[in-house]
């Protein structure tokens, strides 16, 4: 096994999660600042599903005797519009699960099970954000600016919109 790739895989995933977590906690302080809490929420809910991931990754790095690099891999993009930010969500998602999927098969190749099955474990939950992010543009698209006025009467309901973060 390969151990150097696997942690070089592993290290740049990290920085992608590390990049994700900054760019959905500014999304969710810039939505709940404009009232809409429930998309807000969804927000804060992936970033700490993100930072989850960070742990994880983090773990399997030491394990495997390599050093972890805490270093978002892209600043946080400016956007404080709704639906870009969500357009900008679909975007990095798409990417994530792309790149996970090409270091899940590198792992695999070169006999590193253990961290396929990490990368497998964060295809499937990118791939749901991603599916709560199409759901919110779709909710948008269907409904119009209606769709995020209503979410400014809801500022204190719990959860997300679109089902569980």
């Amino acid at each position: 096994m390969d151990r150097t790739r696997s942690i070089e895989l592993l290290n740049e995933a990290l920085g992608d999660e590390l990049q994700a977590i900054n760019q959905y906690m500014f999304y969710h302080f810039h939505l709940d600042d404009q009232g809409l809490a429930p998309l807000a929420t969804l927000y804060k809910r992936t970033a700490i599903e993100e930072m989850l991931h960070a742990e994880m990754i983090a773990e399997r790095i030491l394990f495997l005797k390599g050093e972890i690099h805490m270093v978002p891999n892209a600043p946080v993009a400016n956007i404080t519009e709704p639906e870009k930010m969500l357009e900008d969500c679909v975007k990095g998602e798409e990417e994530a699960i792309e790149a996970y999927n090409r270091a899940a098969i590198e792992c695999a190749a070169n006999a590193d099970s253990a961290t396929k099955q990490v990368f497998e474990r964060l295809i499937a939950d990118e791939e749901r954000h991603l599916d709560q992010f199409d759901t919110q543009i779709d909710n948008i698209r269907r409904f119009g600016q209606n769709y995020l006025a209503l979410q400014s009467f809801e500022s204190g309901a719990e959860g997300a919109p679109g089902g569980e973060g």
